[in-house]
């Protein structure tokens, strides 16, 4: 699903958000002396730098992210600056046509991109010994891409006949229409891979027009994790990306999303039905934030238990919880019987808004989620992606290192009150037999 963030009891808290950090007045980035030697924090032409030391591997992961995500976009736009992304492997000024691709392969590194609510990521994967020839193509591809008209057409083809795919996947239909009655009116609204008819309309002047005007350092944050200095980072950088124009770019939350009882229903003849619900999360920079998103992997625990492993109502049930920005939770499930699986949901919810939950039981539950938390930020490339959301959300990539102190700081009144205070008024969308569904309980959530 495309929005539809899994996360579980035992999966869970990849990336911390805590309370915020200290914006400079310039450009609303923290740049500060740290404790953390390991990891620095530095600006050219705007644009910011954060690197992470780590000599225990040979892999350095760079990972570009460029901010806004959907704020970036219009009902006509949506998609544009993935499609850009995406058309750029096809060739750059000095790597035309398939040698981009062919140099990649050769040097065995990695060019991937990620189109997403908040920001979009371009990021790369090489050895020590190769960084900086993965480097040059990087940057080419990133600041000179050919953008041949038989290039980007057939990419909008293999991006349209995707988007198409997503009727015949009950899961993906499932999102698209919760998306639609969920965030009609806000950003979140807006597709960040696109839709159909936005796409079919782009052409390669529309996306250097839209380069020419959006990239800009000042909305860009660079995050570097693996064995490689100070010194020749800003070295590459100087001579590549911070050529661009600063710009004025500022990085701000979208506004809240206004929680609202709706439901859209489409009939299918389907084996199993499938239901999802959203209600409107608080901002990431929030107390209740890191509550919410305790409440949401408590409820997972309980959906799992009461519904697939109690009643065999289903082989996925689930409390998702939606890590942006503005937070968004919501209900999951597929069963042959979404009444019976609903009034388990509802009880559930009702349980975690009026009863405390157990603190011991809570306690064992956090050094679960510190445990995968650890698991998730292994890889350089994790490392990077959870220090961005740090400093994107926050505005200082320090707030990450409170992660543990502030996860084991939600006690059971924390839950209970964020429990109370957000998940309600629900969005639903349905897809499945309509016959098999009560939809005066929908009106219940």
């Amino acid at each position: 699903m495309r929005r539809r963030a899994l996360l579980g009891q035992a999966a869970l808290l990849a990336v911390a958000l805590v309370p915020p950090g200290v914006r400079s007045a310039s450009n609303g980035w923290a740049i500060a002396a740290i404790a953390d030697t390991a990891t620095s924090d530095f600006e050219i032409n705007g644009l910011h730098v954060i690197l992470r030391r780590n000599a225990a591997t040979d892999v350095v992961a760079a990972n570009l992210f460029l901010l806004g995500g959907v704020q970036q976009l219009t009902p006509e736009t949506q998609g544009i600056e993935a499609l850009l992304l995406i058309a750029s492997g096809k060739g750059s000024r000095r790597f035309p046509g398939p040698k981009v691709r062919q140099e990649i392969s050769r040097l065995g590194s990695e060019i991937t991109v990620g189109a997403g609510e908040d920001f979009s990521t371009y990021g790369m994967k090489a050895i020590r010994s190769t960084f900086d020839s993965t480097w040059a193509i990087y940057a080419d591809r990133l600041l000179t891409p050919t953008l041949a008209t038989a290039d980007v057409d057939l990419i909008k083809s293999q991006m349209i006949t995707g988007l198409r795919q997503i009727d015949i996947s009950p899961d993906a239909l499932l999102n698209r229409l919760a998306d639609s009655v969920t965030f009609t009116g806000h950003p979140y609204g807006l597709a960040a891979e696109g839709t159909e008819q936005a796409i079919a309309r782009m052409t390669p002047v529309h996306l250097r027009e839209y380069m020419q005007r959006t990239f800009v350092t000042s909305r860009m944050l660079l995050v570097v994790v693996g064995n490689v200095d100070r010194q020749k980072i800003e070295q590459l950088v100087r001579s590549t990306i911070a050529t661009l124009p600063r710009g004025d770019y500022v990085w701000k939350a979208p506004p809240l999303v206004v929680g609202k009882k709706a439901s859209v229903l489409r009939s299918a003849n389907l084996p199993t039905n499938y239901l999802a619900g959203y209600y409107a999360g608080p901002p990431a920079t929030s107390d209740d934030y890191t509550a919410l998103r305790v409440a949401a992997a408590v409820l997972s625990g309980r959906f799992f238990t009461e519904i697939r492993s109690r009643r065999n109502l289903s082989y996925a049930a689930d409390a998702p919880f939606l890590e942006r920005a503005i937070a968004t939770g919501g209900v999951y499930v597929t069963t042959v019987d979404p009444n019976a699986s609903l009034q388990i949901m509802r009880t559930e919810i009702s349980r975690l808004q009026d009863e405390l939950i157990d603190g011991e039981g809570l306690d064992r539950l956090v050094e679960q989620f510190i445990t995968e938390y650890f698991l998730k930020n292994e890889t350089n490339g994790d490392q990077a992606t959870f220090l961005a959301r740090a400093a994107i959300y926050q505005g200082d990539y320090r707030t990450a290192d409170r992660f543990v102190t502030d996860l084991r700081r939600v006690r059971p009144d924390d839950i209970r009150r964020a429990a109370r205070q957000y998940i309600r008024n629900f969005s639903f969308a349905y897809v499945g037999d309509l016959t098999r569904l009560d939809r005066s309980l929908l009106d219940r959530f």
